[in-house]
C-alpha cells in the first residue's frame, strides 16, 4: 500500500489548525482584583440606626432570592408575579430563545454536509433539427435527484461563525439573567418608594393643615391686637408653600404606584395595595462577594466577556475568508421521458464537482472587513474592562451608601424622637393649661417635619440594600444557561 506523502499530511494538519490561530485569545485580559471596593476599608457594619446594625460580610455566598431577607410575604409575592407576568422579561426570554435557535441554526449550515431531494415534471415544445422529422416536438421529463453539498473548513471560517453564534447565545442569556435580576430589584425598590411617599403624603396633608390652623390662630391674635399684620403674612406664605409641594407629592406617589403596577405586569388602575414601611425588615446580614468572585456572577461582566468571545472570532471569520475555499457537491438521480423508465438503470443520472476558490481582488474589502473585526474585538477589549471597573464603582458606591444611610437614619431618628416627646409634653402641658394652643400646633409641625425626614432615612436604607443585593450580582433562582441544548459540533466542542 503506498504511504500518504508526508508534505501532504502537514499541509493538511496546518490547513485544519490555521482557523484557530486566525483568531485573537478569545479572553480577556486578567481583570484587577482591588483588595477593598472603596478608598477607605469597607466598614464591617453599620452604625446602629432602626434598631438594626446591619453587617457586610466578605466571602459569604451570594443569596438568590434575596427579597425574602425583607421578611414581608406581600413583598415577596409582588416580585414573583413580576417574574411570572412581565412583558419586558417574556420578550428577553424569546429573544433569547430566539439565539439560541439561530446558533442551532449555524451549526447546521456551517458543520455538517446538504442533503436535498428534489424532483420535477415538465411537459415541453421544442423545435426539430431541419429538414429533419417533425417541425416541433412535444414530450415529457421525468426527474428525481438527491443533492449533496460540503464546504470544507480549511481555514476555520465556518468553526469561527459557530463560535461567533455561541458567544452571542451566551451573551445573550446574561442579558437575561440581569434583566431578571434587574426587574425583582427594580419592584423592591419601588414598592419602597410608593411606601415612602405614601407615608410622607400622610405627613405633609397633616402639616398642611397644621399650617392653616397657624393661620386661622395668626389672624385671630392680629384681630385682637396681639400679633403683628407681618405675623399673619408669614403664617400664610407658610401654609402655602407646603400645598403647593403637597400636588406634586401625591403625583409622585401615584407614579410610583402605576410603575410598580407596570412592573407586575399589571395595568396602572390595577396596582396592588400600598406595604407600610413598618412591614419592611431590614436585612441585618448582608453578604460581600469578593472582588474576583463578583466578576464571575455579575452578568453585564460576563455579557462583556461573552462579547470578546464573539469578536475573537469574528476575526477568525474575516481572516479565513481571505483564503482558499474548498467545497465538493454532488448529485445522483434518475430521468426519463417516460415515467415507466424513470427508475430504470438507462435513466440514472449522476454529477461531482470540486471546486477552489482563492481570493484574487475584492477592492479592498476583504482586508477593510478584517480590520473592522479586530476594531471590534479591541473595542469589546476596552469595555469589557470599562464594564469590570464601572461593577467595581456599582458595588463601592451602595456600600458608601449604606454605611451613610445608617448615620443619617440615626440622627433624623434622634430628631423624630426629640420633637416627638416634646410634642407629647406640649400636648400635656396644654392639657393642664400651662401653654397655649398656638404652642401645641407649632410643637407638632416640628415633630411632622422630623417625621418626613425620618421616613425618607429608613426608606433609603432600604432601597440602597436593595441596590447593594443587585450590585453583587447575585443569580436568580432560574438558572439560566448558555446554548444547553445539546447542540454537537464537528469540531467536538458541542455546546458548553
Amino acid at each position: 500500500m503506498k504511504r500518504f506523502p508526508r508534505h501532504l499530511l502537514a499541509l493538511a494538519v496546518a490547513a485544519a489548525l490555521a482557523g484557530c490561530s486566525f483568531a485573537p485569545p478569545a479572553k480577556p485580559p486578567k481583570a484587577p482584583e482591588p483588595a477593598s471596593y472603596t478608598v477607605a476599608p469597607a466598614p464591617v457594619a453599620s452604625a446602629e440606626a432602626g434598631g438594626v446594625s446591619q453587617r457586610f460580610t466578605a466571602g459569604v455566598p451570594a443569596v438568590p432570592v434575596w427579597w425574602h431577607a425583607y421578611g414581608s410575604a406581600e413583598l415577596d409575592a409582588m416580585v414573583d408575579e413580576g417574574l411570572r407576568n412581565s412583558p419586558s422579561l417574556e420578550a428577553t426570554r424569546h429573544t433569547l430563545e430566539s439565539v439560541r435557535q439561530q446558533y442551532r441554526a449555524e451549526v447546521g449550515n456551517a458543520l455538517w454536509p446538504s442533503l436535498d431531494a428534489g424532483g420535477q415534471v415538465s411537459r415541453q415544445r421544442a423545435l426539430g433539427l431541419p429538414n429533419i422529422g417533425r417541425p416541433t416536438n412535444i414530450y415529457n421529463v421525468f426527474a428525481g435527484q438527491l443533492q449533496l453539498g460540503y464546504d470544507f473548513d480549511l481555514f476555520g471560517v465556518s468553526r469561527n461563525e459557530v463560535k461567533q453564534a455561541a458567544a452571542q447565545v451566551d451573551a445573550q442569556s446574561y442579558q437575561f439573567d440581569a434583566a431578571r435580576r434587574a426587574l425583582a430589584a427594580n419592584i423592591v425598590i419601588s414598592a419602597v418608594r410608593a411606601s415612602s411617599l405614601a407615608e410622607q403624603v400622610s405627613a405633609t396633608e397633616r402639616l398642611s393643615t397644621l399650617a392653616r390652623e397657624q393661620v386661622d390662630l395668626a389672624d385671630k391674635a392680629y384681630r385682637l391686637g396681639a400679633a403683628a399684620h407681618e405675623d399673619v403674612l408669614g403664617a400664610q406664605r407658610n401654609a402655602a408653600s407646603i400645598d403647593a409641594g403637597l400636588p406634586g407629592l401625591r403625583a409622585q406617589a401615584l407614579r410610583e404606584r402605576h410603575a410598580l403596577a407596570v412592573l407586575m405586569g399589571r395595568t396602572p388602575d390595577q396596582s396592588p395595595a400600598v406595604l407600610t414601611l413598618a412591614s419592611l425588615s431590614l436585612p441585618a446580614d448582608v453578604p460581600v462577594v469578593v472582588p474576583s468572585e463578583l466578576l464571575s456572577q455579575r452578568p453585564d461582566v460576563l455579557a462583556a466577556e461573552a462579547n470578546v468571545r464573539a469578536t475573537s472570532a469574528q476575526v477568525g471569520v474575516a481572516t479565513g475568508n481571505m483564503f482558499p475555499h474548498l467545497s465538493l457537491s454532488a448529485s445522483l438521480g434518475t430521468g426519463a421521458f417516460d415515467r415507466a423508465r424513470l427508475f430504470t438503470g438507462a435513466g440514472t443520472i449522476w454529477g461531482a464537482t470540486a471546486g477552489l476558490t482563492q481570493p484574487i481582488f475584492h477592492g479592498g474589502a476583504l482586508r477593510a472587513q478584517r480590520k473592522a473585526a479586530i476594531a471590534n474585538y479591541e473595542a469589546a477589549i476596552a469595555q469589557y474592562q470599562q464594564t469590570v471597573l464601572g461593577a467595581f464603582q456599582n458595588v463601592a458606591d451602595t456600600l458608601t451608601a449604606l454605611d451613610q444611610d445608617a448615620l443619617a437614619l440615626k440622627a433624623a431618628e434622634g430628631g423624630e424622637t426629640s420633637a416627638r416627646q416634646s410634642n407629647d409634653d406640649a400636648q400635656q402641658r396644654y392639657r393642664l393649661g400651662s401653654v397655649s394652643y398656638p404652642v401645641t400646633v407649632a410643637s407638632e409641625q416640628r415633630w411632622q417635619n422630623a417625621r418626613v425626614q425620618a421616613i425618607q432615612a429608613t426608606a433609603a436604607r432600604l432601597i440602597d440594600t436593595a441596590a447593594l443585593y443587585q450590585a453583587m450580582g447575585t443569580p436568580s433562582d432560574e438558572t439560566v444557561g448558555g446554548r444547553g441544548d445539546g447542540v454537537p459540533s464537528r469540531d467536538g466542542q458541542g455546546a458548553r
